[in-house]
């Protein structure tokens, strides 16, 4: 699975610094999270990072891209490797 950012962010920064696989940049007008690398902070944290950051609660789960806990730890060991 990975997250989305929902249209009501506020484009605040506050969840780029704590995602730990750099998966949140900027656009225009929100930021948005790169499915290929998001692994909702499974093997960095308890919950994702992000979702605890967020002011406004427009992080959520991305239906469009759903994995299971394994593979989101087999991309988080991935990531580990590069």
């Amino acid at each position: 699975m990975a997250l989305i950012i929902l249209e009501e962010c506020i484009s605040c920064d506050a969840c780029v610094p704590p995602c730990p696989t750099h998966s949140i940049t900027a656009d225009d007008p929100i930021y948005i999270i790169n499915p290929e690398t998001c692994t909702e902070c499974v093997g960095f944290a308890q919950t994702p990072t992000c979702v605890e950051a967020c002011p406004v609660d427009c992080i959520i789960v991305d239906n469009a891209h759903i994995e299971s806990d394994e593979a989101l730890m087999e991309k988080y060991k991935k990531l580990q490797e590069e």
